[in-house]
């Protein structure tokens, strides 16, 4: 964790944005969830893909998946370009890197929007996901 820094936001080639976070990853994921429910958007599911790796006797950094969304956000883009259900609802995943430096990733609207051939208007839509995440990521 980092302690008295700016969250730190980078998109990579790939259209992934990774935030830093102060906080371990559950504490990133639970602050996420209640900023998220906060605002009346569905939380879907948490996946904690290093928890169900233990249970078959594999080990990784801990790595846990947060699905939420809006219907009324979503459904318009998914209306667009039916291909958009791929990626929604939306997700954010909280992982810890070899230093032990928590962060917080999620798809870029900008790379969603290339992806599945949608309007700047539409992406608007999803386009809050970064104030999201950077509160929850913030000391």
């Amino acid at each position: 964790m980092l302690l008295g820094a700016p969250a730190i936001a980078e998109e990579r080639a790939a259209g992934i944005v990774d935030v830093a976070s102060h906080h371990s990853v559950s504490q990133s994921l639970d602050r996420l969830e209640s900023i998220v429910k906060a605002k009346a958007i569905i939380v879907f599911a948490r996946i904690d893909h290093s928890g169900e790796a233990a249970k078959v006797g594999l080990s990784m950094r801990p790595a846990v998946l947060l699905i939420f969304g809006n219907p009324k956000a979503g459904t318009p883009l998914m209306k667009a370009s039916p291909s958009m259900a791929l990626d929604l609802p939306l997700k954010v995943l909280a992982w810890e890197d070899e230093k032990g430096r928590v962060w917080l990733s999620y798809n870029s609207p900008t790379y969603l929007q290339k992806r599945h051939g949608l309007g700047e208007e539409l992406v608007k839509n999803i386009a809050g996901i970064r104030s999201l995440v950077e509160r929850a990521a913030a000391p």
